[in-house]
């Protein structure tokens, strides 16, 4: 394979991996599954904030209320100021109507629990104490003991007699809330262990609903694929009313329109090569007998008088170019229609251009570096016809010295090639990228040289594009280059094998 024909595909590889990490059922497949994620993160944490608060606001109602209950009934027989053990009674008393809690009683300087096993200190804080202290009625505090949450509440006695002075007796109740840690955990447990499901079921989903908008767009992908290959007949089925649907719809008309658009071109084409056929046709004939009367007239000019003379020789050489021109356009509506048949034979491609420079006359104007043995399997009418061209235009549009190298197939190239240079002004940038066109002249004031006048049609414009078309013929292409020192530099590049799809003792059809 060549690096011409591999670098593409090397871009199609690359471009294949990028749409197989990157393409569109992926990034479906990702949305889903974020977006699903993303709903169940927050959903679980609004589910776990909400019970846990809700959970929480129970339990402290519950707390506050219960105490506040049991330490009016119990406070209603107590008698102040206490001892250590009637303010131990009474705190024993409101712990058991109170269940499993911790009750502590303070009064000044005495401290009761209700149970004597269980750490206090590290469960009320100071700014409980201070709080209840300040008699405002019951508070709480939520407590981290010993790694384990409790709920501390705390309320002030006050005197029964309605101004709600208070007695200097304090109660504080505490909670274990484990038990609520619990059940808000495993209700997260439970809320995240359905997360999985979820994510498997959004993935499912996402692969549905990527295959339903993919398919169709593979479709219309494919289309386009054969539509840039050529088949303008390529149309994609229309279903629905979405906007995949008005996407395929206007392809269709895309495709219909310039399917119409290339049939009319060809149409016109095919009209304007046939033209050009006709019309170098039917030239042909009134030509001859142009060409047969001018050949008279100059064989005679030396016995004409002076003006008739000029005149006579200037009609020779107008009607020389004129049916050249008429043969240079029958031979590119030949290429055109397709009609062009290569003769190829191996053949040493240095006795070929050694006789294309002299049949006319060029040997002693051209350099010529002619290495024996460079065979290659050519046309050796159509190498005449470039040899022609190339070499005319050098000696006509360049300065001499004019070279032409030829070169043997280096490694495994298997090309050879046949370079012509001259010592001339050269050509500009925009007149190398124009060189090859049809009737394009790189300096149209220049004067023509008929003696530099090859078969290739010098001085009608359409030399070079024919050279170049007969170098395509023989699998090769003809490039343009800048000398070092000045000049232009044409080379012809052929392969040595025999073109693909030419038989050995035949041409075909191009």
């Amino acid at each position: 394979m060549s690096p011409r024909r591999a670098a593409p595909r090397r871009r199609s590889l690359r471009l294949g991996s990028r749409r197989l990490v990157g393409g569109l059922r992926v990034r479906l497949v990702v949305t889903f599954v974020l977006v699903a994620l993303l709903s169940a993160v927050t959903a679980t944490a609004l589910a776990y904030r909400d019970a846990r608060t809700a959970v929480l606001q129970r339990t402290q109602n519950t707390a506050v209320n219960d105490l506040r209950e049991r330490v009016a009934t119990v406070a209603a027989g107590f008698d102040l100021p206490p001892d250590q053990r009637s303010l131990s009674r009474f705190a024993a008393r409101v712990s058991q109507g109170l269940g499993a809690r911790t009750v502590v009683a303070r009064h000044q300087d005495l401290f009761a629990v209700s149970d004597a096993y269980a750490g206090t200190e590290g469960r009320i804080t100071a700014e409980l104490r201070a709080a209840v202290r300040a008699g405002d009625g019951a508070r709480f505090q939520r407590v981290q003991w010993r790694g384990e949450p409790y709920l501390v509440v705390g309320m002030p006695v006050t005197y029964a007699d309605g101004d709600r002075r208070t007695s200097g007796l304090e109660v504080f109740a505490i909670t274990d809330l484990r038990a609520e840690r619990d059940d808000t955990a495993a209700l997260l447990d439970s809320v995240r262990e359905g997360t999985v499901p979820v994510m498997v079921a959004a993935a499912l989903l996402a692969l549905l609903a990527a295959g339903t908008v993919l398919r169709p767009v593979r479709k219309l992908g494919r289309a386009t694929r054969e539509l840039a290959a050529g088949d303008l007949g390529s149309r994609v089925a229309v279903r629905g009313h979405d906007e995949l649907a008005d996407l395929a719809r206007t392809f269709n008309e895309t495709a219909d329109a310039l399917q119409a658009s290339d049939a009319e071109l060809r149409a016109q084409e095919a009209k304007a090569r046939r033209f050009v056929a006709d019309v170098s046709h039917e030239l042909r004939t009134p030509l001859a007998a142009m060409t047969m009367v001018a050949t008279v007239l100059e064989e005679d000019a030396d016995q004409l008088p002076p003006d008739a003379a000029r005149a006579a020789r200037t009609v020779g050489a107008e009607t020389a170019r004129l049916s050249r021109l008429v043969e240079d356009l029958m031979e590119i509506s030949r290429f055109d229609a397709g009609a062009v048949r290569l003769d190829a034979a191996e053949a040493d491609l240095a006795d070929t251009v050694r006789a294309s420079l002299a049949l006319r006359g060029w040997t002693d104007r051209v350099d010529a570096e002619l290495p024996e043995g460079v065979r290659a399997v050519v046309d050796r009418r159509r190498v005449d016809v470039i040899v022609a061209n190339l070499v005319g235009n050098a000696l006509q549009h360049g300065a001499p010295p004019v070279t032409v190298t030829l070169t043997a197939p280096e490694g495994d190239d298997g090309r050879v090639r046949l370079e012509v240079a001259d010592h001339g002004p050269g050509l500009s940038p925009e007149a190398r990228e124009r060189v090859f066109d049809r009737f394009y002249k790189a300096d149209e004031a220049r004067t023509r040289n008929p003696s530099a006048t090859g078969s290739g049609g010098q001085g009608s414009g359409l030399g070079t594009a024919i050279a170049l078309e007969n170098a395509r013929l023989h699998g090769g292409t003809i490039g343009v280059g800048e000398r070092a020192g000045g000049g232009a530099v044409f080379t012809l590049s052929l392969p040595a094998s025999r073109p693909p799809g030419q038989a050995a003792d035949e041409g075909q059809d191009r």
